[in-house]
C-alpha cells in the first residue's frame, strides 16, 4: 500500500517535454522496441487529424505510413461512438450486447456471397488473429505442418514468430522449426520467376512443400505482403496454391492485416483479386482505427473442430467500445467511399510515379493495388542492385525538408511502402509526388568512406 499512497510521490503530470519523453523511453523501454527516425530526430507526435500528423510545436506532417488509423487520425465519427459506449459499458463477451453481434453480422456480409466465411472470433490484435489461427487450423486437421511464405510477417507471439520468415530468419531469429516449410516469396521483380508463367512455377513450391510435409494443417500467405515489400502474388497463384494445399488436406488463411477492408480499392478484400476464398481471414490494424480490435473469420466446418471442449475465452476480445469502433469503421468506408478514394488515388499515384521513373533510373518499380504501393530503388536496372543508402536517405529527407513520414520495408531495406489513412487525397498525393521529384533532383547517394544510417520506420 505504501507506493500506492505515497505523499512524497511525485504529482502525475500529462504533459512533458520531448526531450524527457525520449530519456523516459530509453529508460524504461527495451531498445528492441524501436523508435522511427531513431537515426535522425525521432518525432513527439501528440494529435491526428485525417491523413496528418501533429508534433509538439504543431508543425503538421503528412502521413503516407500509418494504415492504423484506417480512415483517418481522430475521426469524429468513430471517437464519437468509442467516447459514447465508454461511458456506458466495457465489459467482455460472456455477457449479451447488441455491438459484438451487429459486427460480426455486418462484418461477414462484407465476404462473397457463399463464402461460408460466417463464424467470428474477435480478438486484440493481427497477432492474435494469427496466432488463433494457427489453433483453428490444428484443431481442425490434427496435423502441425504450416507452409509459409519467404519474408512473410505474421504477428510478434511465439506461435505466429515460428510461421514469420521475416522473423525467424533475421537477426535474432531461430530459424524454422521442423515442422514449418517455407516456399519462395512470389516475387515477379527480382525473385525467381518473373515471366508470364511465374504463378505457375510459384504455386508449384507449394505442392512440392505439401508432398514434403505429408500432412498440412496450414497455407499461410499475406494477400499483399507489406515487409516483404509490397509483393502482390501474380494471378492464378493463389487459385493453384490453395488447390494444392486443400488436396493435401489443410487449409487455407488469408492474412489482411496490412491490406483489407478496401485497401486494395476495387476489393475490400485482397484476396478476392485472385478469384479465391479462403477458410480463415485474419484481420487487424485498420479495423478499429486505433482501437484494439482485430478478427478471425472462418467457416462452421473448421469452427466445430474446435469446438471440442477447451472453451476459448479472451478478455477483451470484442468488448463493446471496440465493436463500436469497428461499427463505426465500416459505416464511415461505405457513406464516405473510402474504398473509391483509394481505388482513385492510388492509381493516380503510381501513374505519376511511374512518370518520375522515366526521368530517375533509381526508380526500379512501382507496384501495388489501391492504396497499398510500394516504390522499388534499384542502382542498376540490369543487376537490380538494391539502392538500400539511397532509399534511407529519400525517406528521411521526406520527413526533415518536406515534413512526409513515410515507411521502408522489403528484405533489402530498398522499397517505400505507402499505405497511408484511406482519407488520402489527391491534393495529398501531389504533395508527395513533388516532394519526391525535387529529392530524386537533389539526391547525394552514398559517399564513399561514409556509412549512411538506415532509417527505422
Amino acid at each position: 500500500m505504501g507506493a500506492f499512497l505515497s505523499h512524497d510521490q511525485e504529482p502525475i503530470r500529462t504533459s512533458i517535454g520531448k526531450d524527457e519523453v525520449l530519456q523516459l523511453r530509453k529508460k524504461h523501454f527495451c531498445p528492441a522496441q524501436s523508435v522511427s527516425y531513431a537515426n535522425t530526430d525521432p518525432l513527439l507526435i501528440v494529435r491526428g487529424q485525417g491523413s496528418y500528423l501533429y508534433d509538439e510545436e504543431d508543425n503538421a506532417y503528412l502521413d503516407t505510413r500509418n494504415n492504423v488509423c484506417h480512415v483517418g487520425h481522430s475521426h469524429p465519427r468513430v471517437a464519437a461512438a468509442v467516447a459514447d459506449q465508454v461511458s456506458k459499458l466495457n465489459t467482455n463477451t460472456r455477457y449479451l450486447h447488441p455491438n459484438l453481434c451487429l459486427l460480426a453480422k455486418r462484418l461477414t456480409e462484407t465476404f462473397p456471397a457463399g463464402s461460408g466465411l460466417e463464424v467470428c472470433f474477435f480478438v486484440n490484435s493481427g497477432s492474435e488473429a494469427n496466432d488463433l489461427a494457427v489453433r483453428l487450423a490444428f484443431a481442425r486437421t490434427r496435423s502441425r505442418n504450416v507452409i509459409v511464405v519467404d519474408h512473410g510477417y505474421h504477428g510478434h507471439t511465439q506461435q505466429t514468430i515460428e510461421i514469420s520468415p521475416y522473423k525467424f530468419d533475421h537477426k535474432g531469429g531461430e530459424g524454422a522449426r521442423p515442422n514449418i516449410h517455407k516456399v519462395p516469396c512470389p516475387d515477379t521483380f527480382r525473385g525467381l520467376h518473373r515471366g508470364p508463367d511465374a504463378a505457375e512455377q510459384y504455386a508449384s513450391t507449394v505442392t512440392e512443400a505439401c508432398k514434403a510435409a505429408g500432412s498440412v494443417a496450414a497455407f499461410f500467405v499475406e494477400s499483399g505482403m507489406s515487409v516483404g515489400g509490397v509483393i502482390l502474388p501474380p494471378r492464378g497463384y493463389l487459385q493453384a496454391a490453395y488447390s494444392a494445399v486443400r488436396q493435401a488436406g489443410g487449409i487455407c488463411v488469408a492474412d489482411e492485416v496490412q491490406v483489407g477492408f478496401g485497401r486494395f480499392g476495387d476489393f475490400f478484400w485482397a484476396f478476392e483479386e485472385q478469384g479465391v476464398v479462403p477458410d480463415i481471414v485474419t484481420m487487424g490494424k485498420p479495423f478499429g482505427n486505433g482501437m484494439p480490435l482485430a478478427a478471425v473469420v472462418t467457416t462452421k466446418a473448421v469452427s466445430d473442430a474446435f469446438h471440442n471442449g477447451l472453451e476459448y475465452f479472451n478478455t477483451f476480445g470484442g468488448n463493446p467500445v471496440c465493436c463500436a469502433a469497428g461499427l463505426s469503421v465500416l459505416e464511415v468506408i461505405r457513406e464516405e467511399k473510402l474504398q473509391d478514394n483509394a481505388a482513385k488515388v492510388g492509381k493516380y499515384i503510381c501513374e505519376q510515379i511511374r512518370q518520375l521513373s522515366t526521368k530517375h533510373e533509381l526508380i526500379g518499380d512501382v507496384r501495388g493495388r489501391g492504396l497499398f504501393i510500394g516504390i522499388e530503388f534499384v542502382r542498376n536496372p540490369e543487376t537490380l542492385e538494391p539502392a538500400t543508402a539511397e532509399t534511407s536517405e529519400i525517406c528521411s529527407r521526406m520527413k526533415s525538408e518536406h515534413k512526409i513520414l513515410m515507411s521502408i520495408d522489403g528484405p533489402h531495406d530498398n522499397v517505400l511502402v505507402i499505405k497511408p489513412p484511406m482519407c488520402f487525397s489527391l491534393t495529398d498525393a501531389d504533395r508527395m509526388v513533388r516532394a519526391m521529384r525535387e529529392i530524386l533532383s537533389t539526391l547525394v547517394g552514398p559517399v564513399a568512406g561514409q556509412h549512411v544510417a538506415h532509417t527505422p520506420t
